[in-house]
């Protein structure tokens, strides 16, 4: 007797498409590159998602754009150094979608300290709290979906990036736990792993990356970004949420605990 949760043959005419209809979610960075190409992607679904970040003029953006789609964009306008309010924000969501991060690009002994604990905060400290805080409403349903955003960087490391890489680091081991926890509850936490996206915070880092170098801004494209990468591009912010909805569906119902590498070959040497 096939059970009720199997998920039909590949390639059957009843395939399910991901139907998020009166699911919430909560993506934080959502104002511009992956978050918001992850809150437009499961808003199509049919997700209430509440779009989170400091820029409030961006989220009004990103909702106004959302107006024709299956779900609703709700704006949340949040810094993720406010823990206490993190954690609140992410009470009786479905859907946790841990994605907002920021970069600098210097040598440890010259980067400043406050920086480092300021990344950390954001991209390590902020999703444990949004994880408390989402885990109660998933537990009591017996259903939630983590995905945490993470980098190639989550398992490998570059020169220069000491606190990014140890923030990614940390948040894959963070959404391994939170895996092993929340599996008996129907609760799946898994990385997805891109290499460079087009984004913001990609761009911003060209000068950076130049100067650490050694070499000028027009080669740090070919010569860093991409020296690892057996695919010469950057990847799309939509690849990557595609990859975030997918986590999201049925289909991914038996996967937890685990990363998903959108890296062009990068971990393949």
């Amino acid at each position: 007797m096939t059970p009720p949760s199997a998920i039909p043959p590949q390639g059957s005419s009843s395939t399910p498409a991901l139907d998020l209809g009166g699911r919430t979610a909560l993506v934080t960075g959502a104002a511009g590159g992956i978050g918001r190409a992850c809150a437009l992607r499961l808003a199509a679904a049919g997700a209430k998602v509440r779009a989170v970040d400091r820029d409030g003029a961006g989220l009004e953006t990103l909702a106004e754009g959302a107006r024709t789609l299956a779900g609703a964009v709700e704006p949340h306008v949040l810094d993720l150094t406010d823990l206490d309010a993190a954690e609140l924000a992410a009470a009786g969501t479905d859907i946790l979608v841990n994605n907002a991060g920021l970069q600098l690009v210097r040598p440890i002994e010259e980067f400043p300290p406050d920086v480092f604990h300021t990344v950390l905060t954001v991209m390590l400290e902020a999703p444990f709290r949004l994880i408390r805080g989402a885990l109660p409403h998933m537990y009591g349903q017996g259903w939630g979906r983590i995905v945490n955003v993470s980098s190639v960087h989550g398992l490998r490391a570059s020169a220069f990036k000491s606190a990014y890489v140890a923030a990614k680091h940390g948040l894959e081991g963070l959404s391994k736990t939170a895996a092993l926890e929340g599996a008996p509850h129907g609760v799946t936490s898994n990385c997805v792993n891109p290499a460079y996206v087009r984004t913001p915070l990609v761009e911003k880092q060209l000068a950076d990356q130049a100067r650490a170098h050694g070499i000028p801004e027009e080669r740090v494209l070919s010569e860093v970004l991409l020296q690892d990468s057996a695919v010469k591009r950057l990847i799309e912010p939509e690849e990557v949420a595609e990859a975030v909805a997918y986590l999201c569906g049925p289909q991914a119902s038996f996967v937890t605990g685990t990363s998903l590498v959108l890296d062009g070959g990068w971990t393949a040497h």
